[in-house]
């Protein structure tokens, strides 16, 4: 789990005063507004402390201070500027995407292993997350409360009640060419 995680990448300048307009790799302006700084690399070097965040349409207008023009502003086009997972207050029952990475998936009525979540993508209206078994293999369930029945993140597992076939490889027949 990294202690670092991505906030915004600032992609141009907005007006003269020195204001960012950046686009969010995070949940947006609302949690942003909540923190008091940002870091300029993924270790935490680099502190920058934020003066206003807003939201224009679905990016985000940025002020740091001591950044008051145009010119002092030109310099963090194209950065990535990331915030401690320390620093930030998430809801109860929330957790961020990089702590579900590598927790085991494990059925709630049988215990059985599925496998570990390697990724989380949101297509729509719900999560997906992908489960790597031992063999490799790759297995996508929605994280809907139908199959989702609770994530422990401090015991890192995941608990799951699947339809049948979810966590299996589909049988094929034999192909004629």
């Amino acid at each position: 789990m990294q202690e670092y995680l991505p906030a915004c990448k600032f992609v141009a300048t907005h007006g003269v005063r020195g204001e960012l307009k950046a686009l969010p790799l995070c949940d947006g302006a609302e949690f942003l507004k909540k923190l008091k700084t940002l870091y300029a690399a993924p270790n935490g070097d680099g502190a920058a402390a934020l003066a206003g965040v807003r939201a224009q349409g679905h990016m985000l207008l940025v002020r740091l201070q001591g950044v008051g023009s145009i010119e002092a502003a030109r310099p963090y086009i194209g950065r990535t500027f990331y915030f401690a997972k320390a620093e930030a207050k998430l809801p109860k029952d929330r957790c961020f995407i990089d702590d579900l990475l590598g927790c085991t998936v494990r059925d709630a009525d049988t215990g059985a292993d599925y496998g570990t979540v390697t990724a989380v993508e949101h297509p729509a209206a719900q999560d997906v997350y992908t489960v790597t078994d031992a063999a490799g293999a790759e297995h996508m369930f929605p994280a809907v409360p139908e199959f989702l029945k609770s994530i422990d993140i401090t015991a890192r597992v995941i608990l799951v009640t699947p339809i049948p076939g979810m966590f299996t490889p589909p049988v094929r027949g034999d192909e004629e060419d």
